[in-house]
């Protein structure tokens, strides 16, 4: 690969998007491309971003020494057109020297600005060279997660940003409190078949938006590589669950074994002692002091469910800046800042799935064909047949494809003889619950009333008991019953608002007689 510098004269994709005379570069443009800066191949370097594609002709490769805290040396080669190359050289006039953060601030503005303002239609070039840098940053950093880093500055927060809206005022709201606040995004794992617009928050798209997003709040940005940890870590356990006939739930997996990890590991590389997310959710301490999980004001959007699962060391350290906001309020901060992400989209399927839902997704990347097997009742009657029990889940009623003089439900799911298995409501009605794994995060009082959730979005139902029948088990009896609590799902515990215990359901009782 060498050096492009064709296309000076407005010819070739320098015409793209204009009808008529090709407007004439900024003079900054043409002196990057007389004399660049940086150009040529480095010899072993640290680090190595590159952006573009040879399809279209603009490829361009940041290649950056780093020693010390800063970047000693940066070099580039590139072909395409001469908005590509100039970026790339004014990229390399900024990084010589600079400090980590400073690079991880480099923006596509910023080097738009040093050639002069270019147009929209020669934009592009900015565009790759501050996604080619970002990726050589992605790279060192991401080749040294779990080591010791940098010492920790109390003032400092590491922010996840999704490049979704509430990440975005997480962000913004703790820079005006006076933090230090770095932007860290996590490149995900998504299935290759799903379609770019279906990624979500695993998507290149949304990555480039938290960058955008992150410098236009004037704050450095750094993205992970997460891919082969989200992969294995919840990739393969929500694959392996519904394999085994259970129903996970891949977002409170994440967050308990991969994504706060991820973003601890980070803000150790970072210097930075907090950790915030754009959920909302609260940090409440007990009576003992320990940190816990809270629900937030906005009781529509509440997510603590979703982080039932975080480690007590995690909690210290964690904070969540939406936590006394509702969803509208998040809407205005961020068009009254013009954030980037104010109007983006929310994501309501789960992240990595993409077309057609989980059904397909698991027969792309599981193995999990159409198997035809049996539909029975409770007891055992076969009243029909299905292609796959991975297909059904308990408290199912829609796409069952019986007829019945009363709704059926599923009421369970035997992956080893592939059987449905159906019933009425009442059929459901749990009145007891196994936790295993659990997780205790603060002391339950058992004289004063508590509830328990078994669903993201389920009711809320009164609790009777909790009684701890090993180190990481818990037993527990309800008030009233649960409707359809599946294995595999997480049942979350609640007194006064605050997250007291949390688990997944390893099995189910009905009521029993007293």
């Amino acid at each position: 690969m060498g050096i492009g510098m064709r296309d000076r004269r407005g010819e070739g994709c320098g015409r793209r998007g204009y009808r008529g005379r090709v407007p004439p570069y900024p003079q900054a443009v043409l002196d990057h491309l007389s004399a660049p800066v940086g150009a040529g191949e480095m010899d072993a370097p640290d680090a190595v971003g590159e952006s573009g594609s040879q399809s279209c002709g603009d490829v361009v490769r940041i290649q950056l020494r780093i020693a010390g805290g800063r970047i000693r040396e940066a070099r580039f080669l590139a072909f395409g057109c001469p908005s590509a190359t100039a970026a790339a050289s004014a990229a390399c006039a900024r990084l010589a020297g600079a400090t980590m953060d400073q690079a991880l601030l480099l923006s596509t503005e910023a080097l738009n600005a040093d050639l002069g303002g270019l147009d929209a239609h020669r934009r592009h070039g900015p565009e790759l060279v501050s996604d080619a840098v970002a990726r050589a940053l992605e790279a060192w950093y991401s080749a040294r997660l779990g080591a010791v880093g940098l010492p920790l500055a109390g003032n400092r927060v590491a922010v996840a940003m999704s490049g979704g809206v509430d990440s975005a005022v997480a962000a913004m709201r703790l820079r005006d409190t006076g933090r230090d606040v770095v932007g860290v995004t996590m490149r995900l794992w998504h299935d290759p078949a799903a379609l770019a617009a279906e990624r979500s928050c695993c998507s290149p798209e949304t990555v480039r938006m938290a960058r955008d997003t992150a410098h236009a709040l004037g704050i450095p940005h750094l993205t992970i590589d997460a891919v082969e940890a989200f992969r294995r870590g919840v990739v393969e356990d929500f694959i392996a669950g519904y394999a085994e006939g259970r129903t996970p739930n891949p977002c409170v997996t994440c967050n308990g074994t991969v994504r706060f990890r991820v973003l601890g590991q980070a803000a150790a590389l970072l210097g930075a002692y907090g950790m915030a997310t754009g959920h909302y959710a609260r940090i409440a301490r007990g009576a003992a002091g320990r940190p816990a999980i809270a629900r937030a004001a906005d009781g529509g959007k509440d997510q603590s469910y979703m982080l039932a699962m975080l480690a007590r060391p995690v909690l210290e350290r964690l904070e969540f800046p939406l936590g006394d906001l509702v969803k509208d309020e998040v809407r205005e901060l961020a068009r009254g800042a013009a954030l980037p992400a104010a109007d983006a989209v929310e994501s309501q399927e789960i992240c990595f799935v993409g077309q057609g839902g989980y059904a397909p997704f698991l027969e792309r990347n599981a193995g999990l064909g159409p198997r035809p097997g049996e539909i029975v009742d409770t007891g055992g009657r076969v009243v029909g047949e299905h292609s796959g029990y991975w297909r059904f889940t308990v408290g199912q009623r829609r796409g069952i494809g019986l007829a019945a003089p009363e709704p059926l439900y599923v009421v369970g799911t035997d992956a080893a003889r592939n059987r449905v298995v159906v019933g009425p409501r009442e059929e459901l009605a749990t009145w007891g619950l196994t936790l295993h794994p659990a997780v205790g995060h603060d002391a339950l009082d058992p004289l004063r009333p508590f509830e328990v959730r078994v669903r993201y979005r389920g009711a809320a139902l009164r609790g009777r008991g909790v009684v701890p029948a090993d180190d990481d088990t818990l037993l527990v009896d309800l008030d009233e019953p649960a409707d359809g609590a599946a294995p595999g799902q997480t049942a979350t515990i609640y007194q006064d608002g605050r997250l007291v215990a949390a688990g997944t359901i390893a099995g189910s009782r009905p009521r029993t007689m007293e």
